[in-house]
């Protein structure tokens, strides 16, 4: 089985982006989120930025792990499904998490059809997302290990041998080390340390 321990995500909140159908304007917007109150704040800093306009709808997906992705999108007031669903369509189609796209609406006096705003909604995504620099990262576990100072050299050769990243460690008689370990080594990492005789290994959360 092979496991996925990578992801696609946004380091910095995109450039504003602009798209225009029949006199409607749709800025669009994507940041790099890691919960509800990101969200919540980039929201209502668009509604203080925007006041005049007629909806702020938007889409979010958090999670690294397909067990734990968790989205959510939001009409605003516009025809069911004819905008946050296309929105979180982009979210998809780029692959991205840990993201959230806003469109802010401002309507131009004609009406523009389902049609036309499942376009729009869909195009302001696709351009906020186009203008943002996304990353690939990696899914890492953290693991503590705990040993006696006189067993320091064996846990060391493992880290330096599998070049593992220290996070954090206290080096004194009683010893601790926390590690950061890629998913798809993390079984293989931890019975090694398991394998050294007076040495603990437990997984943070």
């Amino acid at each position: 089985m092979i496991i996925k321990d990578t992801y696609k995500t946004l380091t910095k909140p995109s450039e504003e982006v602009l798209f225009k159908d029949k006199n409607s304007k749709f800025f669009g917007y994507a940041y790099p989120i890691k919960d509800e109150d990101d969200v919540k704040d980039h929201i209502e800093a668009l509604k203080k930025q925007h006041h005049s306009a007629r909806h702020w709808c938007y889409a979010y997906q958090t999670g690294k792990e397909e067990a734990k992705i968790y989205f959510r999108a939001n009409d605003d007031g516009e025809p069911n499904n004819s905008a946050g669903m296309p929105i979180y369509g982009q979210i998809q189609s780029f692959d991205v998490t840990n993201v959230l796209i806003v469109v802010v609406r401002y309507f131009g006096g004609v009406k523009l059809g389902v049609g036309g705003l499942i376009n729009a909604y869909k195009t302001g995504a696709q351009m906020a997302l186009e203008a943002s620099k996304i990353v690939k990262r990696t899914i890492n576990k953290q693991f503590l290990i705990r040993f006696d100072y006189k067993n320091m050299n064996k846990v060391m050769r493992v880290i330096k041998e599998n070049n593992l990243k220290i996070k954090d460690q206290t080096l004194e008689l009683d010893c601790q080390i926390i590690i950061s370990v890629r998913l798809k080594n993390s079984e293989q990492i931890r019975e090694k340390f398991e394998a050294i005789y007076e040495v603990a290994i437990k997984e943070l959360d």
